[in-house]
């Protein structure tokens, strides 16, 4: 899994569900600087997220055909889209995401409860294991999507995705079986 390079949004801690901000040029360095380690891994398929910022960094890390996959959208953030968490906080003290989820918004960002994400990311799933006896399959995705993507892989409930730490823009995760289990084999890898 890779998640998108840095974007004017990440870099300010706004949260940009569905709204395509574009990566700004440390987005675009930090998604070459993964190219060579890329290189040596071929993979069976590349799925992205639709938004620019996901697959312009599957281009830039050498990822090419990526197959965009409206399941791996981040968060639809509803009313909390280009909030801050602190700004969030201010009227909701207390706030988690993981626990209190999100406010409706408009019509262009309705808003997710996480069973809804934890079921795209489910559906994801379904499709990238079947491939998985071809070689690596790569994810590249958005940071509260990869670590429900991370959990539900692991075969927990989408709930414990607030026990990872937040993958940081253009940074790789792997994800790994041993003797048929699952497990995290890396994270916030740069």
């Amino acid at each position: 899994m890779i998640r998108h390079g840095q974007t004017a949004w990440s870099l300010s801690g706004r949260h940009a569900g569905r709204t395509d901000v574009p990566l700004t040029e440390a987005g675009e360095a930090a998604a070459r600087a993964l190219a060579p380690r890329l290189a040596g891994r071929p993979c069976a398929a590349v799925f992205s997220s639709p938004l620019s910022r996901a697959l312009r960094t599957a281009e830039l890390a050498g990822l090419t055909g990526a197959e965009p996959d409206p399941d791996l959208l981040e968060w639809d953030y509803g009313g909390y889209e280009g909030l801050t968490a602190e700004q969030i906080k201010e009227s909701r003290p207390g706030w988690d995401l993981w626990r209190d989820g999100v406010v409706p918004g408009d019509a262009g960002h309705p808003g997710e409860r996480l069973p809804q994400v934890a079921a795209r990311v489910d559906a994801m799933l379904d499709r990238i294991r079947p491939l998985l006896s071809e070689g690596d399959v790569a994810v590249v995705a958005h940071g509260h999507l990869t670590r429900v993507l991370t959990v539900r892989w692991l075969g927990l409930d989408a709930s414990a995705s607030g026990l990872l730490g937040h993958p940081h823009p253009g940074t790789l995760a792997f994800l790994a079986t041993e003797d048929g289990q699952p497990y995290l084999a890396g994270w916030n890898v740069p």
